[in-house]
């Protein structure tokens, strides 16, 4: 992990479960203050570091396909090495989702909080920003919270199937255009190739320096995959939860969807500009009301249509589970007195500061310490 130095102590007995590595470890990590805002429930500074009891990951869900008829092909796949002759027919284990996660020796939360990323990203969206700087990832286990970050299916360690035969379409790929634009870093019609010819949004607080190196995390993604997806979630919080979804964008409708399946597993939700729901006006609320959620919107929404769409669907959504009898909180960082918010605020300068907002509504909710 970025940072960290000192005693890395390993269990010599592990447990080895199926699909699962995990050591036990204390490291002493340096580097980050944690409060943004002066929270009590980020005691642990610097100077003391971070004690985590236990690494570990696995791939969760999916299922087992056999593919039959492909043609068989020779592939050198090493410069100076004689040709392989390859069949790609044969049993295989496709759309999982992949999950890492850490667990501290003392945690003050009272559940696990689980981070899970938007469209054409993966679970690199919370660790180490683009310019280098600590993460949510970071920022929740300082606050004491045992952290669970997953890539899902068909992004980064989940990886891919064979199209068309399994994914039933072709990937898309984001140009940097979309993301400069779509995700509010600049107006739209403001990307350049050359960098030093992008313009932003006034008061933007993405670090524009590091946006190519923000491009480098885009991983293709598949129109056809939702309930794919949706499933390996849905194992991942029977496997994992009770627990708290911190989830962004895309992500959010399979936040909302598997807390409509499993009500006694989802102890909260926090959705960062939440791009998709389920359909607000035929969602059984009575069976999400118990659990209390959080609306997170950055800045500049009203300069686009797009969003502005976005959010009129989930103000519909959060209202109708307020009148349920839901907790359905707001947080509008512009209303709250913080400017210049994108998308993708978990990678913007003051990242802290909004991952501070969040762990003080989990302390009102009694979630975390």
């Amino acid at each position: 992990m970025a940072g960290a130095r000192g005693a890395l102590v390993i269990n010599k007995h592990p447990t080895i479960k199926a699909k699962e590595t995990a050591i036990t470890t204390i490291v002493k990590w340096t580097g980050i203050a944690c409060a943004a805002v002066g929270l009590a429930a980020c005691s642990t500074t610097a100077t003391t570091g971070l004690q985590v009891k236990e690494v570990g990951s696995y791939h969760m869900g999916g299922r087992a396909v056999t593919l039959a008829g492909l043609p068989p092909k020779e592939i050198t796949f090493t410069p100076g090495a004689p040709p392989l002759k390859v069949d790609p027919n044969g049993d295989f284990e496709v759309e999982s989702l992949y999950a890492r996660y850490t667990r501290l020796e003392r945690p003050k939360a009272t559940y696990p909080l689980m981070l899970w990323h938007g469209g054409g990203l993966s679970g690199v969206t919370f660790e180490t920003k683009p310019d280098g700087q600590p993460g949510w990832e970071s920022f929740f286990l300082r606050a004491g919270h045992d952290v669970y970050v997953s890539d899902a299916v068909e992004r980064g360690r989940a990886s891919w199937a064979r199209y068309p035969e399994i994914f039933k379409s072709e990937p898309f790929f984001r140009p940097k255009k979309e993301a400069w634009e779509l995700f509010r870093i600049g107006p739209n019609g403001s990307y350049r190739t050359d960098a030093a010819q992008r313009s932003t949004n006034p008061g933007a607080r993405f670090p524009v320096e590091a946006f190519d190196q923000f491009a480098r995390q885009g991983i293709p993604r598949w129109s056809s995959n939702d309930a794919a997806t949706q499933a390996a979630y849905d194992a991942y919080v029977r496997r994992q939860c009770p627990c708290v979804i911190v989830v962004h964008s895309q992500g959010a409708n399979f936040a909302f969807q598997a807390a409509l399946a499993q009500p006694d597993k989802v102890k909260a939700i926090v959705v960062v500009e939440p791009s998709g729901s389920p359909d607000p006006d035929t969602t059984d609320y009575g069976r999400i009301k118990g659990i209390p959620m959080l609306w997170v919107w950055g800045d500049y929404i009203d300069r686009y249509p797009f969003w502005q769409g976005i959010m009129a669907r989930q103000e519909k959504f959060r209202a109708n589970l307020a009148k349920a009898g839901g907790t359905a909180d707001r947080l509008s960082l512009p209303e709250a007195g913080i400017a210049g918010n994108t998308h993708m605020m978990m990678m913007d300068r003051n990242s802290d500061e909004i991952a501070a907002r969040i762990q003080q509504w989990l302390v009102k909710q009694g979630l975390a310490k």
